[in-house]
């Protein structure tokens, strides 16, 4: 008969692992909750003292940081809630229909942007928007107006740019999921004579609502985060026209040595995008 090992033994294998996302993880997460609640700058204070919550409220009261908040929630319900999402379903649905060299070529111009690191997509971006930069060369041929997008529209232009490099992440998630449509369920609406717009709706779309929220929950939360795209484009700029939070954080707590200010900015993003998070949660709840 085998002996039955202490719990602490059968714990052991894990304690290497635990201490080190104790010391990485939690550690770092903690530290940064901590320097919220003080003063600490980068240069020119011998030390930091405790402030409570007067970092959370400076914020609330700093116009810069609220036009932050609401040019971040614009920033993502456009580039990734409506841009990203409904650009990838259609390559995906479209891919379907497609001949196999297309597929593949369409694929790999898709993909080739989401794999690009962010600040050199950044730049890519920028010399295509810039007032000498391609997008207006394109124009002049056809014998339009140029813009200076990058200061006329900053905010349209990096959620161009966003959409135009996350947009791959929706449309894999979206081909797999076309994908494991049954074919005979549509073949059979197509016998009870539903058009292609009833099959999408009644059909399509309920079958992948679990997808469509995992997919909108994870395109939220990246584009939440999106920092180098923006900061090689515009720096937030002009006139903090497309300073998202990310951009107003690193500005507070690096620019203007504000660690702690920049660190209470930090964890108020943290908030809008559990916010999201849990509204997509209850979202996926109901429908299944």
């Amino acid at each position: 008969m085998t002996r039955r090992r202490p719990a602490a033994l059968r714990w052991l294998p894990l304690a290497p692992a635990t201490v080190l996302m104790l010391l990485f993880l939690a550690g770092p997460v903690v530290w940064c909750v901590l320097l919220a609640f003080t003063d600490t700058r980068l240069t020119g204070q011998s030390s930091a003292s405790w402030v409570g919550l007067a970092n959370f409220r400076h914020a609330f009261a700093d116009a810069d940081f609220r036009n932050a908040v609401v040019l971040t929630v614009v920033f993502t319900v456009a580039s990734s809630i409506v841009g990203q999402n409904a650009l990838g379903f259609a390559l995906a649905a479209l891919m379907r229909r497609a001949s196999r060299p297309v597929r593949t070529l369409t694929g790999s111009v898709v993909v080739a942007a989401w794999v690009l690191p962010e600040i050199v997509a950044g730049f890519l971006l920028y010399t295509f928007f810039h007032r000498r930069g391609t997008l207006n060369a394109i124009l002049e041929q056809l014998h339009l107006p140029p813009q200076n997008w990058l200061f006329t529209l900053p905010l349209l232009a990096v959620s161009l740019a966003n959409v135009w490099r996350g947009t791959a992440f929706s449309m894999l998630v979206y081909s797999a999921a076309l994908a494991e449509i049954p074919q005979d369920v549509h073949e059979a609406a197509l016998v009870d004579g539903a058009t292609g717009l009833r099959r999408f709706r009644h059909i399509t779309l309920p079958l992948l609502r679990h997808s469509i929220g995992t997919n909108l929950m994870l395109n939220t939360l990246q584009t939440l985060s999106v920092f180098g795209l923006i900061w090689s484009m515009t720096r937030g700029g002009p006139a903090n026209r497309s300073q998202t939070l990310p951009v107003f954080m690193y500005d507070q707590a690096f620019l203007k040595s504000l660690i702690g200010y920049g660190t209470a900015v930090a964890l108020l993003l943290l908030v809008v995008g559990a916010v999201f998070s849990v509204v997509y949660v209850r979202l996926l709840r109901e429908d299944g």
